[in-house]
Protein backbone atom coordinates (compact mmCIF):
# COMPACT_ATOMS: atom_id res chain seq x y z
CA UNK A 1 0.00 0.00 0.00
CA UNK A 2 1.26 3.66 -0.68
CA UNK A 3 1.06 4.55 3.11
CA UNK A 4 3.41 1.25 4.17
CA UNK A 5 6.43 0.82 1.51
CA UNK A 6 9.24 2.84 1.66
CA UNK A 7 11.24 4.92 -1.07
CA UNK A 8 13.10 2.91 -3.37
CA UNK A 9 15.54 3.20 -5.80
CA UNK A 10 13.61 3.02 -8.48
CA UNK A 11 11.31 5.97 -7.34
CA UNK A 12 14.89 8.08 -6.96
CA UNK A 13 15.58 7.86 -9.78
CA UNK A 14 12.03 8.04 -11.74
CA UNK A 15 10.93 11.03 -9.40
CA UNK A 16 13.94 12.40 -8.02
CA UNK A 17 15.09 12.98 -4.76
CA UNK A 18 13.00 15.83 -4.07
CA UNK A 19 9.66 14.20 -4.79
CA UNK A 20 10.48 11.28 -2.70
CA UNK A 21 11.53 13.15 0.21
CA UNK A 22 8.48 15.32 -0.36
CA UNK A 23 6.52 12.26 -0.26
CA UNK A 24 8.33 10.65 3.27
CA UNK A 25 7.77 14.04 4.57
CA UNK A 26 3.91 14.43 4.17
CA UNK A 27 3.52 10.57 5.70
CA UNK A 28 5.75 11.81 8.87
CA UNK A 29 3.83 14.83 9.66
CA UNK A 30 0.51 13.05 10.93
CA UNK A 31 3.15 11.36 13.61
CA UNK A 32 4.85 14.14 14.34
CA UNK A 33 1.75 15.96 15.29
CA UNK A 34 0.13 13.17 17.22
CA UNK A 35 3.52 13.49 19.41
CA UNK A 36 3.42 17.25 19.69
CA UNK A 37 -0.08 17.07 20.59
CA UNK A 38 0.97 14.59 23.15
CA UNK A 39 2.88 16.62 24.82
CA UNK A 40 0.74 19.99 24.58
CA UNK A 41 -2.23 17.30 26.61
CA UNK A 42 1.48 16.48 29.16
CA UNK A 43 1.66 20.08 29.20
CA UNK A 44 -1.78 21.08 30.55
CA UNK A 45 -2.04 20.07 34.16
CA UNK A 46 -5.68 19.30 34.09
CA UNK A 47 -4.74 16.03 32.18
CA UNK A 48 -2.77 14.99 35.59
CA UNK A 49 0.62 16.08 36.50
CA UNK A 50 -0.80 18.35 38.70
CA UNK A 51 -2.68 15.62 41.06
CA UNK A 52 0.47 13.36 40.43
CA UNK A 53 2.39 16.70 42.10
CA UNK A 54 -0.38 16.93 44.36
CA UNK A 55 -0.35 13.41 45.68
CA UNK A 56 3.09 13.30 46.20
CA UNK A 57 3.51 16.23 48.22
CA UNK A 58 0.67 15.27 51.04
CA UNK A 59 2.00 11.73 50.90
CA UNK A 60 5.77 13.51 50.77
CA UNK A 61 6.85 10.63 48.57
CA UNK A 62 8.19 10.69 45.01
CA UNK A 63 7.62 6.83 44.57
CA UNK A 64 3.90 8.10 44.87
CA UNK A 65 4.56 11.01 41.60
CA UNK A 66 6.21 7.98 39.96
CA UNK A 67 3.13 5.51 40.17
CA UNK A 68 0.56 8.17 39.83
CA UNK A 69 1.33 8.65 36.44
CA UNK A 70 0.98 5.00 35.00
CA UNK A 71 -2.73 5.30 35.80
CA UNK A 72 -3.02 9.14 34.38
CA UNK A 73 -1.58 7.57 31.43
CA UNK A 74 -3.61 4.34 31.41
CA UNK A 75 -6.78 6.78 31.21
CA UNK A 76 -6.27 9.11 28.99
CA UNK A 77 -4.80 6.33 26.67
CA UNK A 78 -8.28 4.67 27.11
CA UNK A 79 -10.30 8.25 26.49
CA UNK A 80 -8.29 8.98 22.92
CA UNK A 81 -8.70 5.11 22.18
CA UNK A 82 -12.53 5.37 22.87
CA UNK A 83 -13.09 8.11 20.72
CA UNK A 84 -10.66 6.68 17.48
CA UNK A 85 -12.68 3.62 17.84
CA UNK A 86 -15.88 5.58 17.03
CA UNK A 87 -14.51 7.49 14.12
CA UNK A 88 -13.17 4.32 12.60
CA UNK A 89 -16.25 3.07 12.78
CA UNK A 90 -17.90 5.69 10.75
CA UNK A 91 -15.58 5.90 8.45
CA UNK A 92 -16.52 2.50 7.14
CA UNK A 93 -20.02 3.82 6.44
CA UNK A 94 -19.33 7.35 5.43
CA UNK A 95 -17.09 9.02 2.36
CA UNK A 96 -14.11 10.72 4.15
CA UNK A 97 -15.56 15.03 3.40
CA UNK A 98 -18.85 13.88 5.39
CA UNK A 99 -16.75 12.15 7.92
CA UNK A 100 -14.51 15.12 8.41
CA UNK A 101 -17.37 17.89 8.03
CA UNK A 102 -19.44 16.12 10.68
CA UNK A 103 -15.81 15.51 13.00
CA UNK A 104 -15.72 19.25 12.82
CA UNK A 105 -18.74 20.22 13.70
CA UNK A 106 -18.87 18.31 16.74
CA UNK A 107 -15.73 19.73 17.75
CA UNK A 108 -16.22 23.37 16.90
CA UNK A 109 -19.73 22.54 19.18
CA UNK A 110 -17.87 21.16 21.93
CA UNK A 111 -15.10 23.96 21.55
CA UNK A 112 -17.58 26.66 22.12
CA UNK A 113 -19.46 24.47 25.17
CA UNK A 114 -15.84 24.32 27.06
CA UNK A 115 -15.64 28.32 26.22
CA UNK A 116 -18.87 28.99 27.68
CA UNK A 117 -19.96 26.48 30.54
CA UNK A 118 -16.29 24.53 31.02
CA UNK A 119 -15.46 26.33 34.08
CA UNK A 120 -18.79 24.99 35.99
CA UNK A 121 -18.07 20.88 35.50
CA UNK A 122 -14.75 20.21 37.21
CA UNK A 123 -13.60 16.74 37.80
CA UNK A 124 -12.71 16.08 41.07
CA UNK A 125 -10.93 13.21 43.26
CA UNK A 126 -9.81 13.29 46.85
CA UNK A 127 -6.06 13.03 47.94
CA UNK A 128 -6.95 9.29 49.32
CA UNK A 129 -7.52 7.66 45.62
CA UNK A 130 -6.51 4.53 44.60
CA UNK A 131 -4.69 3.59 41.25
CA UNK A 132 -8.39 2.48 39.97
CA UNK A 133 -10.00 5.69 40.66
CA UNK A 134 -7.07 7.96 39.54
CA UNK A 135 -7.11 6.29 36.06
CA UNK A 136 -11.02 6.36 36.50
CA UNK A 137 -10.22 10.13 37.16
CA UNK A 138 -8.00 10.31 34.57
CA UNK A 139 -10.21 9.14 31.32
CA UNK A 140 -12.97 11.52 32.17
CA UNK A 141 -10.87 14.66 32.44
CA UNK A 142 -9.46 13.42 29.22
CA UNK A 143 -12.64 13.03 27.69
CA UNK A 144 -14.75 16.44 29.57
CA UNK A 145 -11.64 18.43 27.20
CA UNK A 146 -12.12 16.61 24.03
CA UNK A 147 -8.37 15.29 24.14
CA UNK A 148 -9.14 12.60 21.53
CA UNK A 149 -11.06 15.27 18.99
CA UNK A 150 -7.64 16.48 18.78
CA UNK A 151 -6.10 13.40 17.24
CA UNK A 152 -8.75 13.18 14.57
CA UNK A 153 -7.35 15.08 11.65
CA UNK A 154 -3.93 13.25 12.21
CA UNK A 155 -5.55 9.86 12.36
CA UNK A 156 -7.90 10.64 9.13
CA UNK A 157 -4.95 11.29 7.39
CA UNK A 158 -2.84 8.60 8.07
CA UNK A 159 -5.68 6.21 7.15
CA UNK A 160 -6.17 8.11 3.84
CA UNK A 161 -2.42 7.29 3.13
CA UNK A 162 -2.71 3.37 4.34
CA UNK A 163 -5.72 3.00 2.01
CA UNK A 164 -6.88 -0.15 3.60
CA UNK A 165 -9.76 0.13 4.95
CA UNK A 166 -11.39 -0.05 8.04
CA UNK A 167 -8.78 -3.37 8.74
CA UNK A 168 -5.77 -0.99 8.34
CA UNK A 169 -7.71 2.09 10.08
CA UNK A 170 -7.43 -0.27 13.29
CA UNK A 171 -3.57 -1.04 13.91
CA UNK A 172 -2.79 2.71 12.90
CA UNK A 173 -5.03 4.35 15.25
CA UNK A 174 -3.52 1.89 17.83
CA UNK A 175 -0.26 3.32 16.87
CA UNK A 176 -1.47 6.81 16.87
CA UNK A 177 -2.73 6.19 20.54
CA UNK A 178 0.86 4.38 21.51
CA UNK A 179 2.78 7.39 20.12
CA UNK A 180 0.24 10.21 21.60
CA UNK A 181 0.40 8.87 24.83
CA UNK A 182 4.22 8.09 24.80
CA UNK A 183 4.76 11.50 24.30
CA UNK A 184 2.30 12.46 26.99
CA UNK A 185 4.07 10.71 29.79
CA UNK A 186 7.35 12.13 29.12
CA UNK A 187 6.49 15.26 29.29
CA UNK A 188 3.71 14.50 32.93
CA UNK A 189 6.71 12.96 34.08
CA UNK A 190 9.29 15.10 33.61
CA UNK A 191 6.97 18.27 34.77
CA UNK A 192 5.66 16.21 37.83
CA UNK A 193 9.08 15.74 38.68
CA UNK A 194 10.43 18.92 38.34
CA UNK A 195 7.54 20.30 40.04
CA UNK A 196 8.15 18.24 43.17
CA UNK A 197 11.83 18.04 43.44
CA UNK A 198 12.43 21.92 43.19
CA UNK A 199 9.54 24.14 43.01
CA UNK A 200 6.27 22.55 45.03
CA UNK A 201 2.59 23.81 44.45
CA UNK A 202 3.41 27.44 45.99
CA UNK A 203 6.04 28.29 43.56
CA UNK A 204 3.69 27.73 40.75
CA UNK A 205 1.60 30.71 41.22
CA UNK A 206 4.46 32.93 39.70
CA UNK A 207 4.46 30.58 36.28
CA UNK A 208 1.06 29.91 36.15
CA UNK A 209 -0.15 29.27 32.61
CA UNK A 210 -3.83 29.69 31.73
CA UNK A 211 -4.43 26.28 29.79
CA UNK A 212 -7.82 26.20 29.34
CA UNK A 213 -7.42 28.98 26.75
CA UNK A 214 -5.08 27.78 25.18
CA UNK A 215 -7.19 23.98 25.22
CA UNK A 216 -10.14 25.80 23.68
CA UNK A 217 -7.99 27.51 20.90
CA UNK A 218 -6.62 24.28 19.89
CA UNK A 219 -10.06 22.46 19.80
CA UNK A 220 -11.67 25.45 17.52
CA UNK A 221 -7.68 25.26 15.42
CA UNK A 222 -8.57 21.08 15.23
CA UNK A 223 -12.44 21.82 13.40
CA UNK A 224 -11.50 24.33 11.58
CA UNK A 225 -8.46 22.65 9.58
CA UNK A 226 -10.88 19.43 9.08
CA UNK A 227 -13.01 22.18 7.14
CA UNK A 228 -10.13 23.42 5.17
CA UNK A 229 -8.32 20.53 5.05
Amino acid sequence: MRGRRDCSEAEYELQGVWRCAVWQMTNLWPWLSLAGLGAFHGANPAMGWLFAVALGLHRQSARTVWLSLVPIALGHAVSIATVLAVVVAFEAVMDLRGLQLVAAAFILAFAAYLAIYGHRHRVRVGMRAGMAALAGWSFLMATSHGAGLMLVPSVLSLCLADQGGMAGSLPISLAAVAVHTGAMLAVIAAIALAVFSWLGLAGLRSAWINFDRLWILALGATGIILIVW
